[in-house]
C-alpha cells in the first residue's frame, strides 16, 4: 500500500480519556508495526474544545470544576477522578489531579496547529498532555505554551508570536466545525481513512481490527 492510512483524532488536551485513548491507540500502532504487511498510518490531531467557556485561570480545584460543570456533589466528582486515574495508571500514566491547573485550551489547540505546520505536532501533543496531567504545568497561557513548544524543538519566539496573533485560530474553528459536521459530541474520536469513526478510548484490539479492516477494504477497492 503506497499511501498511508489516514487517522484523524479529535481530542482536547485536558481530556483524561484522550490521553488514555492515545496510549491504547499507540499500542495498536506498535502491534501493527510488528507485521511487515501492515499498512503505514499517518496521524493528525484535530481540535475539540470540551469547555470553551472555561476561564484561563479557573478559581478552584479539578474537583470543584467537575462538580460545578456536571452539577454533582464533590464526593461524586472525586470518585470520577479516582476512577479515571486508576484506568490511566493501567496504561502507564500517572495522573496528578491535585496539581492540575484547570484552564481554557484554545491557545493549546492553536499551538498544536503551529506545531503541525512545523512537523512537530505529535511531539507537542504528547508534551502538552504530560505537562497538564502529570507535571502540573499551566497550558492556557501563551508564555507557558511557548516554553513547552521550545522543549520539543519549536522556535519559542515564533510560537509565542503565533499565539499572540492567533495565527491558527481559524484552523481550530475549522476542526470544530468539521466535528459538528461529523456529529462528534465527545472525545477522543478517531476517523480512519475518512470512512470509519471510533468514539472513545477503546481497547487496543478494537483499534487494531479497525485499522486492518480499513486497509483490507482499501486494497480490495477497484483502482
Amino acid at each position: 500500500m503506497s499511501k498511508p492510512l489516514s487517522v484523524q483524532i479529535w481530542s482536547d488536551v485536558q481530556c483524561p480519556w484522550c490521553y488514555i485513548g492515545k496510549r491504547k491507540f499507540e499500542a495498536a500502532l506498535a502491534e501493527l508495526a510488528a507485521d511487515p504487511a501492515a499498512p503505514q498510518v499517518e496521524v493528525v490531531y484535530r481540535s475539540f474544545e470540551l469547555a470553551p467557556d472555561t476561564p484561563v485561570d479557573f478559581e478552584g480545584t479539578p474537583v470543584d470544576y467537575l462538580s460545578q460543570r456536571k452539577g454533582i456533589a464533590p464526593e461524586q466528582a472525586r470518585a470520577m477522578i479516582d476512577r479515571v486515574s486508576g484506568i490511566a495508571e493501567s496504561v502507564g500514566l500517572d495522573y496528578r489531579y491535585d496539581d492540575i491547573h484547570q484552564t481554557n485550551t484554545v491557545l493549546a489547540h492553536e499551538l498544536l496547529h503551529f506545531a503541525k505546520a512545523h512537523g512537530k505536532q505529535l511531539e507537542l501533543k504528547e508534551r502538552l498532555l504530560r505537562a497538564y496531567f502529570t507535571e502540573g504545568r499551566h497550558i492556557g497561557r501563551a508564555d507557558d505554551l511557548a516554553d513547552l513548544a521550545a522543549e520539543v524543538g519549536l522556535d519559542h519566539d515564533e510560537a509565542q508570536a503565533a499565539l499572540t496573533e492567533h495565527t491558527y485560530l481559524t484552523d481550530v474553528k475549522a476542526d470544530m466545525a468539521q466535528a459538528v459536521a461529523y456529529g462528534i459530541q465527545g472525545v477522543p474520536f478517531f476517523v480512519i481513512d475518512d470512512r470509519y469513526g471510533i468514539s472513545g478510548a477503546q481497547e487496543t484490539a478494537h483499534f487494531v481490527a479497525a485499522l486492518k479492516q480499513a486497509a483490507a477494504e482499501r486494497a480490495e477497492a477497484p483502482a
